[in-house]
């Protein structure tokens, strides 16, 4: 029988996963190609031979999404799979009518055939968007799995931006692990938290492999979303954050959609800055498409060493830039706390940003008065910081969930804000996970 000729359209993350766990070691299949979008520079690479297994002696290419309609004719493609998260369905639709019109199938895969179970218990923390709040919420959950006496360690979901091989099982238990794995500012800002907080982390490639070394010393899985994407592991109790400041996205984006009708759990973030209404419309709408779903209400309370020092002063704010991009929020906790300590003004970043920071507020319009913390490599970072060394303000307000001074040299005086998950009220998630696991 001849073989489908698969192509992948992705983003560095779930493509990958879906190759490894179901395209790999297909006899029926052959993936041709891989597209990619939403990270800077990471097409024209190859996913190498060591990863893509005996059917691929010399890997498979990565080419810009934008090249996708030439390659089904050129390659003739039968399939084309999408496999990357947190875009609206309508668009979604829209790439499917391009491939379909172009003469290929056009599928999304489920859980069935990309979820790999594990030998330990699973808890999982997804999102209806990028930015809801999952990272404090797995933080929070690690917290309270500790507590009752389970070694955990946090996987996160995949941000392979450099070598693909070197990068096919990462452990991180120390700050000195990032340096060593050459990490962007985006796998410091999920990684750096949880090993200050003595969390291991794991991250790479290889999901069944990197799930099958954590097993050896852990007795509770957690695994950390990233964007709005599903779980790569079978949960025994699935999470999901909703984010309360965009009110009808738990219904119009992918896949956040399925997390929410797939939730144990809900946790309703940001209830402390968000408006009453848009918090009962979330809930509401929660509520008719997963009524069996717990709702747990959450703030994200702002931890800033000296507010004082930000009352009266014109400020560069500089926040999460996943949250900012595709996550397409106007701004985060560093906007917030700059409005709620008193700044004299929020200084537009535009006109001092330099090369990749320019292109970044032409491609992501809705970005407010905020700087995104854009560094997916050396050079991105040296822009970032020229762009805030170009700034002309009193203060820098640093909304990221890491300490930037660490990674780049900050030329004026700065302020971290600092934020964790706050439960309001009952069921909290130490309530559910109690009940969930017992104590050791």
């Amino acid at each position: 029988m001849k073989k489908q000729k698969i192509l992948i359209m992705g983003a560095a993350g779930r493509d990958f996963h879906n190759f490894n766990t179901y395209f790999r070691d297909n006899q029926g299949y052959e993936v041709v190609a891989f597209t990619a979008t939403q990270i800077p520079d990471i097409e024209g690479r190859t996913y190498p031979a060591e990863l893509a297994g005996d059917l691929y002696p010399t890997g498979i290419h990565i080419y810009p999404e934008g090249d996708l309609l030439k390659l089904i004719e050129e390659k003739e493609i039968d399939q084309v799979v999408f496999a990357y998260s947190d875009v609206p369905h309508e668009y979604v639709m829209h790439k499917a009518s391009e491939v379909l019109a172009a003469g290929a199938d056009f599928r999304l895969m489920g859980l069935k055939n990309t979820q790999i179970k594990s030998e330990k218990p699973v808890v999982s923390v997804c999102a209806v968007r990028t930015g809801s709040g999952k990272s404090q919420t797995t933080r929070r959950v690690s917290l309270i799995l500790r507590e009752m006496g389970y070694k955990v360690a946090a996987i996160r979901h995949p941000m392979p931006y450099g070598d693909l091989a070197k990068q096919a099982v990462q452990r991180f238990a120390e700050l000195s692990d990032l340096d060593k794995h050459e990490c962007t500012i985006e796998e410091r800002e999920e990684y750096e938290p949880h090993i200050e907080n003595g969390v291991i982390v794991y991250a790479g490639v290889d999901y069944e492999k990197i799930l099958r070394q954590a097993e050896e010393e852990v007795d509770i899985v957690l695994w950390d979303g990233g964007n709005n994407d599903l779980p790569f592991y079978k949960a025994d109790l699935n999470i999901v954050v909703a984010d309360p400041h965009r009110p009808g996205h738990e219904t119009t984006y992918h896949p956040g959609e399925a997390n929410v009708r797939m939730a144990d759990v809900f946790v309703i973030n940001k209830v402390d800055t968000a408006d009453r209404e848009d918090i009962m419309t979330v809930s509401e709408s929660l509520r008719n498409l997963n009524p069996k779903a717990l709702i747990i209400e959450g703030a994200s309370p702002l931890f800033v060493d000296d507010p004082g020092a930000i009352r009266g002063k014109r400020v560069l704010v500089v926040e999460d830039g996943p949250t900012l991009t595709h996550g397409e929020m106007a701004y985060g906790a560093g906007w917030i706390a700059a409005r709620r300590f008193g700044a004299a003004e929020i200084v537009d970043p535009r006109p001092f940003a330099v090369g990749s920071i320019t292109e970044v507020y032409k491609k992501y319009p809705t970005t407010g008065n905020v700087l995104p913390a854009m560094g997916y490599g050396e050079a991105q970072i040296k822009e970032l910081e020229q762009t805030i060394q170009n700034a002309d303000v009193d203060l820098v307000v640093i909304g990221t969930p890491i300490d930037l001074s660490r990674i780049l040299k900050i030329d004026k005086p700065f302020q971290r804000v600092q934020y964790e998950l706050q439960e309001i009220g009952k069921p909290t998630l130490d309530d559910i996970l109690r009940e969930q696991f017992k104590s050791k």
